[in-house]
């Protein structure tokens, strides 16, 4: 099949595709990457009059997510790689190294419902697959793979919709945290058919961002799963989320007042020594 991923120009999304991309190696693959999540206004913080800043917490997560790896910690892991002789592969690879495994390079993609919508056609993908993609698909990006789009979401659905649900199971103390791999048949929001859950323990010691890097390894064998299965001719049908009892909430970017309540638990959204480590997996030396 000709798969067309659409993800993030961010770590965990980086992290997801390294998993994910080993096992759709019978397929040929495309990879376009958003900017970012969400509208810019919204990245700032900023409300409807323009007053309300981004909480400090939060723009040090978009640091850790985004500028610390993809201005410092990737060019520097691809030319150590390119000056080294005979390297030996990485743990990680960055998005670049990632092509290597594509049928072309991965492009960035943030105007899919309009300018960059015939780029998105000229993929001619049969499926597409979305994690972590910052824009919401239309009408007319939706039609575009005659197999569907399949979104993977790091929370439970329908409980946690929108962003950082993970944010919020670990908030409302669950034991367990989840992605859900669903279908996008409309522009709502993580309100497709539900085609299967993983879960992930909660670990106590291990920060926000640790939780949503380790969701998805098993996330994303969820996600290959049904890939296979759609290119042997079974068709998914899925739950509809209606049906379940549970009819769920939407989530924004929790503001100040929860954040404080979240660290006052003592829980907390990066954790240095863990991103230190993971940056390590990203080099030659370890």
């Amino acid at each position: 099949m000709r798969i067309t991923v659409l993800s993030n120009r961010d770590l965990p999304s980086c992290v997801a595709l390294n998993h994910l991309l080993p096992q759709l190696t019978e397929h040929e693959v495309c990879v376009f990457l958003s900017a970012q999540v969400g509208s810019a206004k919204a990245q700032s913080g900023n409300g409807e009059n323009g007053s309300k800043a981004k909480p400090e917490a939060l723009r040090q997560l978009k640091f850790f997510e985004q500028d610390l790896f993809n201005q410092v910690v990737f060019p520097l892991a691809e030319a150590a790689l390119q000056a080294a002789e005979n390297a030996a592969q990485t743990e990680l690879l960055t998005f670049r190294g990632l092509e290597k495994t594509l049928s072309g390079p991965i492009e960035e993609l943030n105007d899919i419902n309009g300018a960059g919508l015939e780029r998105f056609r000229a993929s001619a993908p049969d499926l597409v697959l979305s994690i972590r993609y910052g824009v919401i698909l239309r009408e007319a990006a939706i039609a575009v793979p005659p197999q569907g789009v399949l979104n993977l979401h790091s929370g439970l659905l329908p409980e946690y919709r929108g962003v950082m649900a993970s944010f919020r199971a670990l908030q409302a103390g669950d034991a367990e945290l989840f992605t859900t791999l669903h279908t996008i048949d409309d522009p709502g929001i993580d309100t497709g058919r539900i085609l299967g859950y993983s879960p992930l323990a909660r670990d106590p010691g291990k920060s926000y961002f640790w939780h949503v890097l380790k969701l998805y390894r098993g996330g994303c064998e969820k996600l290959a799963e049904a890939v296979q299965k759609i290119a042997a001719g079974e068709v998914l049908e899925g739950t509809p989320q209606a049906s379940l009892a549970k009819s769920g909430a939407y989530y924004s970017f929790p503001n100040q007042q929860e954040l404080d309540e979240f660290y006052a638990s003592g829980l907390r959204l990066v954790d240095t020594e863990e991103i230190t480590e993971l940056a390590r997996r990203f080099s030659h030396e370890r």
